[in-house]
This record gives structure tokens, C-alpha cells and sequence, in this order.
């Protein structure tokens, strides 16, 4: 497992959260990746790494997509919610 070379990020609230709900399902970010394709979101390795890392800013589209692919809900994502 590599660690992350830079920060955290202050760019999304829901970077730390998808990390650990992708963690949690024991999902790879190459199977999240296949995943968000197949439901029509195009994320590429790095940009998932930056948005996992809080790097960058995640759209409305790709953060339902995220919920519905981790099984969570958007709150939780959002920190409004416990799982």
C-alpha cells in the first residue's frame, strides 16, 4: 500500500470519507474506477487520488455516483450522517 505523498486537502468535505467506505468494501481505486465508468462518471486514477486526498473538487453527479457505488448516503459523504 503506498502512502500519500502530499496533505491533505481543503477542497471537498467527502475525500476522507470515500477513502474509508472504499476501504471499508475492500475496494481497490482501480474497481472504484471500473465502477464510476460503468455508471457513466470519467475519473481517472489520479483525479479519484486527488479527491480521496481532498485535492480536488467533486461534482454533484460524481458524488451520488460514489454514494450509490460505496452504499452509503450522500450525507454520510457529507459528513452529515453516520454510517
Amino acid at each position: 500500500m503506498r502512502l500519500r505523498k502530499q496533505e491533505l486537502g481543503d477542497r471537498n468535505l467527502v475525500g476522507a470519507r470515500v477513502e474509508a467506505a472504499r476501504k471499508k468494501k475492500g475496494m481497490k481505486q482501480k474497481e472504484l474506477l471500473a465502477q464510476l465508468q460503468v455508471n457513466g462518471v470519467d475519473m481517472n486514477a489520479s483525479g479519484l487520488s486527488k479527491l480521496e486526498g481532498q485535492i480536488r473538487f467533486v461534482t454533484d453527479v460524481e458524488l451520488v455516483a460514489l454514494a450509490d457505488i460505496l452504499e452509503v448516503s450522500v450525507d454520510f459523504l457529507l459528513g452529515r450522517a453516520q454510517q
